[in-house]
C-alpha cells in the first residue's frame, strides 16, 4: 500500500484486521493513515462528519465506527481529549469485545486509567494507557501523516495485573506505526515524568516568546530562538485541559525551574562570576548526563560490548 498525494491506495480488506480510531485529529488521523497504509481496515468516529468524509475520500477510513464494527475491532485507539475520551469509554464500554485491546493516546494518564481500568474489568476487555511521544505544532486531520510515529518512543501504561502477552500483542500491533521502542510505567509515574519532559517545556516556551524582544528577533536569531519557541504555538484547548489535570506535578516542576532561574538572576545581580560560571557548568554536566543515559537506554542490545 502506498501514498499517492493525499490518497492511500489500499489492498482489499478481506480478512484484514480491523482498527477503530476515535477522533481523527493529528494524532488519531496519523494512526488511521499508518494502519490504512499497512493494509488494516480502518473504521473511525469523529465529532465533525466532514472529517470522516475527507478520510473516506482519501482511502484512509473504510467505514464509520458503529456498534457492530466496534465489536469486531482487534484494536481501538481513543484519540480524544481526556475528558471526552472517558465519556466515550463510558458510553461504549459494553459494546467492546473481550478480545479487543483499547488504548487512549492522551497526554495524561492518572484520571483516564483509573476509570478505564475499572470499565475494562467490568466489561471484560483490555485497556492500556498509551502516549506516543510525537506531534507537531499544527493540529487537525489535514496535518496527519502515516509516518508521524516512525522512530519515536511510545509509553504504555497497563494495569498491574494485565497479562504480559496482551501487552506484547499490543506492541506487535503498534509496530505497524514504526515506533522505535516502548516504555512501560504506571499512571502516576507517567504523569510525574511528562510534567517535566513535555508540559513544562510548553509553558516555558509560551512564557519565553512573550518578551517584546521576540518581535525584534529577525536578523538576530538562529537555532536557539527557534528551538525554544517551537512549542509555544499549540492547541490551547487541549493543553489547558492537560495542564489542569496534572497541575500538582507541574507545580513541582515550575517551582524547581523558578528556583534555578532565580539562582542565575542572583548571580548576575551580584556580579558573581564564579557562581555564574558554576551554574553554567552544572547545566552542561546535566545535559551530558542526559545524553549518556539516552545512549545507554536506546543503544541496541547487540552494541552492548562494543
Amino acid at each position: 500500500m502506498t501514498l499517492t498525494g493525499d490518497n492511500i491506495i489500499s489492498k482489499p480488506h478481506t480478512q484484514a484486521p480491523v482498527v477503530g480510531v476515535v477522533g481523527l485529529g493529528l494524532i488519531g488521523g496519523s494512526f488511521a493513515k499508518a494502519y490504512a497504509q499497512a493494509g488494516w481496515r480502518v473504521c473511525a468516529f469523529n465529532r465533525t462528519h466532514e472529517v470522516i468524509d475527507k478520510a473516506k475520500a482519501d482511502g484512509v477510513v473504510s467505514a464509520e465506527l458503529t456498534t457492530d464494527i466496534l465489536s469486531q475491532c482487534a484494536l481501538v485507539i481513543v484519540a480524544l481529549y481526556p475528558q471526552a475520551a472517558l465519556l466515550w469509554l463510558r458510553e461504549h464500554a459494553s459494546d467492546i469485545s473481550p478480545q479487543t485491546i483499547v488504548i487512549d493516546v492522551g497526554g495524561t494518564k492518572r484520571m483516564i486509567c483509573n476509570e478505564a481500568f475499572m470499565l475494562a474489568h467490568k466489561y471484560k476487555f483490555h485497556f492500556v494507557g498509551a502516549h506516543p511521544m510525537a506531534g507537531l505544532h499544527h493540529s487537525g486531520y489535514q496535518f496527519a501523516t502515516p509516518d508521524l510515529y516512525e522512530g519515536q518512543p511510545c509509553v504504555l501504561v497497563p494495569h498491574p495485573s494485565e497479562n504480559d502477552q496482551v501487552v506484547q500483542k499490543l506492541q506487535n500491533m503498534l509496530d505497524v506505526c514504526g515506533f522505535a521502542h516502548y516504555a512501560i510505567t504506571t499512571p502516576e509515574d507517567h504523569d510525574k515524568r511528562i510534567a517535566y519532559t513535555s508540559q513544562l517545556a510548553h509553558i516555558l516556551s509560551s512564557a519565553y516568546v512573550k518578551s517584546p524582544r521576540a518581535l525584534e528577533h529577525v536578523g538576530f536569531s538562529a537555532g536557539s530562538f527557534k528551538d525554544l519557541t517551537r512549542v509555544a504555538q499549540l492547541n490551547e484547548d487541549m493543553w489547558t485541559e492537560l495542564f489542569l489535570e496534572n497541575a500538582d506535578n507541574l507545580d513541582i516542576e515550575l517551582d524547581l525551574l523558578i528556583g534555578h532561574l532565580q539562582a542565575y538572576k542572583n548571580a548576575l545581580a551580584s556580579g558573581d562570576r564564579e557562581k555564574l560560571f558554576n551554574l553554567l557548568r552544572e547545566g552542561t554536566q546535566a545535559k551530558l548526563k542526559t545524553l549518556e543515559l539516552e545512549d545507554k537506554i536506546l543503544r541496541p542490545q547487540g552494541d552492548a560490548h562494543e
